[in-house]
C-alpha cells in the first residue's frame, strides 16, 4: 500500500515528520484529505485541526495558519505555530 511523506514544521521548528496514509486540514477553500496518488496542490491553511493518519493511529494538532504543499506523494505543511501534538 502506498504512503505519504508527511512533514509538518512550525516557524521554529519541526514538529512532526514521518508516513501517513491520509492527512487532514482545513483551507480556505474548505476541508482538504490528501491520500497518496492525489494530485499536485499547494493551499493556504486557516486555523484548525491537522489530522494525520498513520499505522499507529492519529496525530491530531492545532495550527493558527499556513500552507500546505502535495507533490508526488510528499505532503509539507508549514505553520506560523503548531499546537502539541497528541495521540488518539
Amino acid at each position: 500500500m502506498s504512503s505519504l511523506q508527511v512533514e509538518l514544521v512550525a516557524a521554529d521548528r519541526r514538529v512532526w515528520t514521518g508516513e501517513a496514509t491520509m492527512v487532514r486540514a482545513r483551507s480556505v477553500d474548505g476541508e482538504l484529505g490528501i491520500l497518496p496518488g492525489h494530485t499536485p496542490l499547494l493551499g493556504v491553511l486557516v486555523a484548525g485541526d491537522v489530522v494525520i493518519h498513520g499505522e499507529g493511529g492519529e496525530q491530531t494538532t492545532t495550527i493558527d495558519s499556513g500552507f500546505i504543499s502535495v507533490e508526488h506523494d510528499r505532503v509539507t505543511i508549514i505553520a506560523e505555530s503548531v499546537g502539541a501534538a497528541g495521540q488518539s
